[in-house]
């Protein structure tokens, strides 16, 4: 049996952040980009954590900064919620291209 690497979690963390980016570009609903925007900062923390596990034995800067990225994931979601309900109300519809006068 093989052994887990660090080049495995990277490779997640890679694979998480691309389908994000490409789920961001592609999609026309908001709620998915908004879902796919979370995917990127979900690969992002896992690249983090994983450097603050093999890299970093004294310090544990990786987990802040991947804390840090959660809470502020967390108040992006909200806001970017709230936003999106406001433009909803107005223009009943979940489609992206409805919304180019913003």
């Amino acid at each position: 049996m093989s052994e887990i690497t660090m080049f495995h979690y990277l490779a997640i963390g890679l694979f998480m952040f691309l389908a994000g980016l490409l789920g961001s570009v592609i999609l026309k609903n908001v709620i998915k980009v908004l879902i796919s925007i979370e995917f990127m900062l979900l690969g992002v923390n896992i690249n983090f954590v994983t450097f603050a596990s093999y890299c970093d034995n004294v310090v544990f800067d990786g987990y802040i900064i991947a804390l840090f990225y959660t809470g502020i994931g967390a108040v992006e979601l909200a806001v970017a919620l709230y936003i999106f309900y406001l433009m909803f109300k107005k223009k009943e519809s979940d489609n992206i291209e409805k919304y180019g006068d913003l």
